[in-house]
This record gives C-alpha cells, structure tokens and sequence, in this order.
C-alpha cells in the first residue's frame, strides 16, 4: 500500500508548484513524483491533481538531462496580421477627423467616426470587403488599441473675460495686507 503525504505537505507542494510554469514546473513535477508519490504519475494525479501526461514529460526531461520544448500556442491571428497595412488605412481615415484632447491631459485621439463608420469607410475608399474586415466590436477594440476613443470632438472654451480692477471702476477696492476690523479671527481647536 502506498504510503500518502500529509495535508499539510501536500499543501506547500501545491503551493510550490503553482508558482512554477514551464520545464521548471514539470522538473519540480517529477523530482516529487519520485520523492514522495513512489515514481507513479498517476498516484500524483491521485495526490496533488497533476497531469500524468505533464509529469511523464518531466521524468522523461530529467532522464535524458535535456529539456524538451514544448509546441508554440495555437490561436486565432490577429487582423493586424492577416491584413498588413489595414492599421496604416485606418489611422489615414481616422487622423483627419480626430483631435487630441484639448487640454494635452492624455495621449488619446477623440474622433467622430464610430467603428461602424471605419468599416465602411474601408470599404468605400480602401477597397476591402466586408468579408476580410474584423466584426465590429473587433473593430471598436483595435480602435482603442491604437489610442483612438469616440467622443464629439471639443473645442477649447475661451476663459470667461473678467474686468481688470481700475481706480476709475467702481466696484474697486484698494487691498491691504492688515486685517480689516470688522473680521474675527477664529480658533480652531
């Protein structure tokens, strides 16, 4: 009968090894597969909920002393990808009709065009088809990926114009740095 760590050790294992990624995590695997799980990857399935499969590869590294490279991510490319220059034929779209903020706070680029808008600009002036383009929420995020966001363009409000105080106004009144008499002063406690 094989013997089972106790909880408190099966704990800081888990612990350790979640902290790990990669052929570490898969060396750290099979180096406690063969301390405390008597070399079975499935009674460290049992023990810790590892993957055989993971642990079979990490005995299999630490036997021929080589680490064995796992295979690239597969994923859906990305439309900046596919199409080349579809970045460059929105922002010759996008630019003339955007502003930067009024203010210079951020780095954003307000436009009145709406995604819906871009693609049909593509359409119309670049030639895609509606087809080869991203979906619109698709677009709407590469929009505010490149730093575009839609509001109604702004222009800069002038400050309001307040009358300068001359002795020939009539609301002037000379300023002092002596306190008048009619103030209190306040303590605070």
């Amino acid at each position: 009968m094989k013997v089972r760590p106790d909880e408190k050790t099966i704990a800081t294992i888990k612990s350790a090894a979640k902290k790990l990624t990669g052929a570490a995590r898969r060396e750290f695997q099979a180096a406690v597969t063969l301390d405390h799980c008597h070399e079975s990857p499935r009674f460290a399935r049992e023990v810790f909920g590892w993957s055989p499969d993971s642990i079979r590869k990490g005995l299999a590294e630490r036997e021929m002393n080589c680490i064995i490279v796992d295979r690239p991510r597969s994923g859906r490319p990305k439309y900046v990808d596919k199409i080349a220059d579809l970045q460059n034929d929105i922002r010759s779209l996008v630019d003339p009709n955007s502003q930067t903020h009024p203010t210079f706070d951020n780095t954003f680029r307000y436009t009145r065009m709406t995604a819906k808008a871009v693609i049909e600009a593509l359409i119309q002036e670049k030639g895609y088809t509606k087809e080869e383009l991203p979906a619109l929420s698709t677009m709407r995020e590469l929009l505010g990926k490149m730093g575009y966001r839609l509001r109604r363009v702004q222009k800069t409000k002038p400050q309001k114009k307040f009358p300068k105080q001359t002795r020939s106004l009539q609301t002037f009144t000379p300023r002092t740095n002596e306190v008048t008499r009619s103030r209190k002063h306040c303590e605070f406690r």
